[in-house]
């Protein structure tokens, strides 16, 4: 009997307790209707009790509901239906609950990470029930457990590591400080009698070109019940049972399927997932579960060499390039997301030719439909544990919930193909080393009992065909540094925080985890948010919406010589975004020459939460920002650029697909100014073997510029890839305000913009957001030579009837 609100089942919800304001005392004795599942925040926005927490100020005004307990209720009718065994299942509530039914309590939680059955055989009735479930505020909650069992040492502002919690709900410094309490899965009553099935943890593998299926299936049996049960497994036409004693607590059930079609993540094959079915028999009792898996194997090769030691992901014998972003929840209300709006944003990594998320460790284990999704288009899942830039104590009653929310996540993810990694941490080994917690531990626990120890064996034991790492970053030995760039994996956060994005060119790391760079979102983002008068980058509403520590200040420092500061506001947003783009895909295309030494690239960060300037590639109302448009370019399955080398210039060229790239590159000094002339030019054949690279050293007549403030360097293939060498920074290089025409025409779903070089026209964007918000552009952050045309193609709009500055942008309009 589900009890969810789309079932029917009427809910309220009303504050207990706490920092109610005066002007809403009402709540603490009339209750207001309430979504199950839902959460607090979006139950009084729905009610029209608080405004949008995302709008100006408003996070700082509604703070209180934090620190407020609430109580959720419900009544239900409930009849005997026959079964022996009624239990009450919830499948998530956040986070500090006290469950009481018809009067008696229950239980007591403290971890949004898990589900729990409870048994109420003996306490439901015939006809009306009253369930209650009262949540203490998250924050006072932290803050009191955190001063009974002494501070671990933590980042931003509440002790978030003192209870399993999405640690981000607490603020980041990329979200918002909305801290939740509701039911926030399905919750319901299960009847059973005798034996059910309790979970399955579909194992697939191979065995040269066979699947092998080896299904767990965990059995949970009533007091009493004697007879042994039948258990049966199908995988396409391939089926196989056992018959299992009463009281076996897991059974495992082995098939074989012939000259399986292997999964593969994209760019290297296809993802065929094939049905699972298992089914429970004992006597008159029967019990059922479905899914999907799909036949692979992936390992990581961390094993010393002459460079120190690597980080390669194979997949089925084959090494993956890894082109990814970092996950974060896609909405800080994690309630109102569904498949639809997971397929949206998995397919901006798609679409930007990524193959790998990883779902970052101070957020959630996923629903479901995350992972079907990415099994589906194969995008392998990077899966850190729940632990995020923070010690955490590994004494009672802690570890006993860490150990028990891992086991089922392992177990309840372990049936998706695309699950890649499971990782320990998110910094904490480096926090551990390097920021200062050892004097404040004194000798306390910090998490590596888990990380080494509890984790590993939790997905040895449930999950064995999928890696463990301890940690990102880690260099895989305890005597060297876990950020060390030449071992393992990598975080690069000096740049953004301290130095210049040309300091990537200073590293040569085996892999990098996390690296990014900050800049706003769409203006129809930024301006349905921020109401200051007029728009400043240091606003009060703005810097609500900036929650890195000087954020705007850093994004004015990271200009550098790179771009002039801004004029006016307008400005502001598209250099500040243009800027971001250019940073993390010199990182990037610095990184992917360095192949075979590096394999792989993860970029913080993918998505937003909501509205607010920050590392997003796509920004919290869904438009790609400029970045995406620049990694869409750095992560294609074939990547030219020039880089320096030992004091010359050479074209790399990056092939990660599996046939030999052959095309005829012409390279070409031009002049910046109108007509472009080229000034010398050199042909050559390229030839870059399958999952290769090659770097091709350029003549002197190509790269000694006559004056390199009016020239630069055009790298063409004959097979449409390209590739630009500027000799200075824009702050220096002469381009011409005029050096393009545009032109609308309008077509069946939106209008095309089709503009036209007379002159070098240097990081072409079309921003149509700021006519209308629904709009949609095809491309963005493109390079036209003199007599080059680009067409720009919008959807979800009217064509107007011209384009200019704000609407279309480039880098000549900021330094001409």
């Amino acid at each position: 009997m589900n009890l969810t609100s789309d079932n029917g089942i009427s809910w309220t919800v009303r504050a207990v307790a706490g920092q109610v304001p005066d002007a809403h005392q009402a709540l603490l004795t009339a209750p207001i209707a309430a979504t199950v599942p839902g959460e607090v925040h979006t139950d009084l926005l729905a009610a029209g009790v608080i405004p949008d927490p995302f709008d100006g100020a408003n996070e700082g005004a509604l703070h209180w509901i934090g620190r407020t307990s609430w109580a959720y209720r419900t009544t239900f009718d409930w009849a005997p239906d026959g079964h022996a065994v009624q239990e009450l299942v919830a499948e998530g509530l956040d986070t500090a609950a006290t469950v009481t039914l018809n009067g008696s309590e229950i239980a007591k939680t403290w971890n949004q990470h898990r589900s729990y059955r409870f048994d109420v055989t003996a306490l439901l009735v015939a006809g009306s029930n009253e369930l209650v479930i009262e949540f203490a505020g998250p924050v006072a909650t932290a803050n009191e457990i955190a001063e009974q069992s002494g501070r671990w040492p933590h980042t931003n502002l509440h002790p978030y590591n003192a209870i399993r919690k999405m640690a981000s709900n607490f603020g980041w410094d990329w979200g918002p400080d909305v801290a939740t309490a509701g039911i926030w899965k399905p919750i319901r009553i299960a009847s059973w009698t005798g034996v059910r099935i309790d979970s399955v943890r579909p194992l697939a593998g191979l065995d040269g070109s066979n699947g092998t299926l080896d299904a767990k299936v965990a059995l949970a049996w009533a007091e009493g019940f004697s007879a042994e049960a039948t258990i049966r497994v199908e995988i396409g036409t391939v089926s196989n049972e056992v018959i299992v004693a009463a009281g076996t607590t897991e059974a495992s059930i082995q098939a074989a399927v012939a000259d399986v079609n292997k999964w593969w993540p994209r760019g290297h094959g296809e993802q065929p997932l094939y049905d699972v079915a298992v089914s429970l028999s004992a006597g008159e009792q029967t019990d059922g579960w479905t899914g999907r898996v799909g036949f692979r194997t992936i390992t990581i090769d961390v094993a010393p060499d002459e460079h120190g030691g690597p980080f390669v992901l194979s997949v089925n014998g084959k090494p993956v390039f890894v082109r990814g972003a970092n996950w974060i929840p896609d909405d800080a209300f994690v309630t109102r997301l569904d498949r639809s709006t997971y397929e949206r944003s998995i397919t901006d990594a798609v679409d930007a030719d990524m193959n790998l998320l990883r779902v970052w460790g101070g957020g959630i284990y996923e629903t479901d439909d995350f992972y079907d999704v990415c099994d589906e288009l194969g995008v392998l899942v990077w899966q850190d544990f729940l632990f995020a830039c923070a010690a955490y104590s590994e004494d009672e009653p802690l570890r006993s919930e860490v150990e028990a929310e891992a086991r089922e996540a392992v177990a309840r993810l372990s049936k998706h193909a695309s699950l890649a990694v499971w990782n320990g941490n998110n910094e904490n080994i480096w926090g551990y080393v390097e920021w200062g917690w050892r004097q404040p531990l004194a000798g306390r626990t910090w998490g590596e009992g888990y990380y080494f120890d509890l984790l590993p064996k939790i997905v040895a034991e449930l999950d064995p065909r999928t890696p463990y790492s301890p940690g990102s970053p880690y260099s895989y030995d305890h005597f060297i540094h876990p950020n060390d760039e030449r071992n393992g994996t990598m975080h690069v956060w000096d740049v953004w925080n301290q130095v210049d994005y040309s300091t990537y060119r200073k590293y040569k790391p085996r892999f990098v985890s996390e690296f990014g760079f900050q800049g706003p979102p769409a203006w129809s983002t930024l301006t349905s948010v921020v109401h200051d008068q007029p728009l400043d980058p240091y606003g009060e509403q703005m810097l609500v919406h900036q929650k890195a520590f000087e954020g705007n200040f850093k994004l004015e420092r990271g200009l550098g010589e790179h771009l002039p500061v801004w004029k006016n506001i307008d400005d502001w947003h598209w250099t500040t975004q243009l800027n971001q783009a250019r940073a993390v895909a010199y990182g990037i295309e610095h990184w992917r020459s360095l192949f075979p030494l590096n394999t792989g690239t993860i970029v913080w960060q993918l998505n937003d939460n909501w509205p607010v300037i920050s590392w997003a590639a796509v920004d919290g109302h869904g438009h790609r920002k400029p970045l995406w448009y620049a990694l869409k370019h750095a992560y294609a399955d074939r990547l030219l650029t020039v880089q320096p080398r030992d004091h010359e210039l050479v074209v790399a060229g990056h092939n990660d697909t599996d046939s030999t790239w052959s095309t005829s590159i012409t390279v070409a000094r031009r002049s910046t100014t109108a007509g472009g002339a080229v000034l010398a030019q050199e042909r050559f054949a390229l030839e870059v073997g399958a999952r290769s690279a090659v770097l091709n050293t350029l003549p002197e007549s190509l790269t000694k510029a006559g004056d390199p403030t009016t020239e630069y360097l055009e790298v063409r293939g004959a097979d449409g890839s390209a590739a630009y060498w500027y000799f200075v920074e824009d702050t220096a290089l002469q381009l011409s305000g005029d050096a393009y025409t545009a032109t609308v025409n309008a077509t069946g779903d939106g209008y095309d913009v089709t503009v036209t070089a007379t002159a070098l026209a240097k990081d072409l964007a079309l921003f149509p957001d700021r006519l209308d918000a629904a709009a949609k552009v095809d491309s963005g952050l493109i390079t036209l030579s003199a007599g080059e045309s680009h067409t720009f193609h919008v959807t979800g709009a009217a064509a107007p009837a011209e384009v200019g500055v704000p609407v279309l942008r480039s880098a000549n309009d900021l330094v001409a």
